[in-house]
């Protein structure tokens, strides 16, 4: 019984009715590292390769590498790789994976900025968008935390058991855990950033959120409000017409369509409302290409 270096748990989107594909991976092969904007280009097209050769590629891309995709954009300085990946040459066949001890983590997080410095910061937001510098702005910021970990386990075996926890409380959301040996990433999210096969591409962004009910009645209710509240339309309208927009930077001319328009998900607390976007890639369309169109989302 072994914790895997890599562990995917995704559903299909588009059959959300099968069953999640659940895949482990151990120690692997070769592993790719970017840590300079100048690697990142060729991290991506070592990657695509790979693939196309039949290996497996599990990694991520981090937030602060979205310069190297477009200069213009503005980070802050990498707590780590801007690209990681390992290699497989396959997932682990029936792999005894360990089942992590039952944590159920209180965790008291703690941003890293202050009262004042996030009302200053929305003061500056309200005061572009006044002045027309854009009309849409996802403000996002770090919280830290303290890991919950016990004396007698390692990192490994306490990120293991906290992504199972994470697990249980999003059953159906895009699970990862990763294992690179210097940091561990767990991803338990229920966006989709996008799924490309073949030469279909899909990109599912999420925009609109109610609580669930007490009741089935409630729920009901609070569902049927954000389905048609004007204000939550507007602003999933807002993104879709922007990943329409960046869609049509690697489609087929006229392939770019939005078959499903405010769907209403059930998720454990709260209702999401997501929109589907696709398109057909063009001929030679290669891995870079799709980050350059869509990286970072929206």
């Amino acid at each position: 019984m072994t914790i895997p270096r890599a562990l995917l748990e995704f559903g299909d989107p588009s059959h959300p009715n099968q069953a999640a594909v659940r895949l482990a991976f151990g120690e692997p092969q070769r592993v790719l590292v970017a840590r300079t904007l100048d690697e990142v280009r060729p991290l991506l097209e070592q990657v695509d390769a790979l693939s196309h050769q039949g290996f497996w590629c599990v990694g991520y891309v981090r937030y602060e590498a979205a310069p190297a995709f477009d200069a213009a954009l503005q980070v802050h300085a990498a707590e780590g790789p801007l690209v990681w990946f390992g290699v497989h040459a396959q997932p682990l066949a029936n792999a005894k994976v360990q089942q992590p001890t039952v944590l159920e983590p209180h965790v008291p997080w703690t941003p890293r900025f202050s009262r004042d410095e996030f009302d200053a910061n929305m003061a500056r937001i309200h005061e572009a968008i006044a002045a027309g510098d854009f009309y849409q702005l996802n403000y996002t910021a770090q919280l830290e935390a303290p890991f919950p970990a016990s004396p007698s386990s390692n990192s490994s075996e306490s990120a293991w058991a906290w992504f199972a926890a994470l697990r249980r409380s999003q059953p159906r959301a895009y699970g990862a855990f990763i294992d690179t040996g210097d940091e561990q990433v767990l991803s338990v999210s229920p966006e989709l950033f996008f799924d490309w096969n073949g030469q279909r591409i899909l990109s599912r962004p999420m925009k609109g959120t109610a609580v669930r009910g007490s009741n089935p009645e409630e729920d009901a209710a609070n569902a049927e409000r954000l389905r048609s509240t004007p204000k939550e339309q507007a602003e999933n309208v807002m993104i879709v017409d922007l990943i329409r927009n960046d869609l049509s930077r690697v489609a087929q001319p006229f392939s770019v369509k939005v078959p499903r328009l405010f769907h209403l998900e059930a998720l454990p607390t709260v209702w999401q409302m997501t929109s589907d976007v696709v398109a057909t890639t063009r001929d030679g369309t290669r891995l870079w290409d799709v980050f350059a169109a869509l990286f970072p989302c929206g």
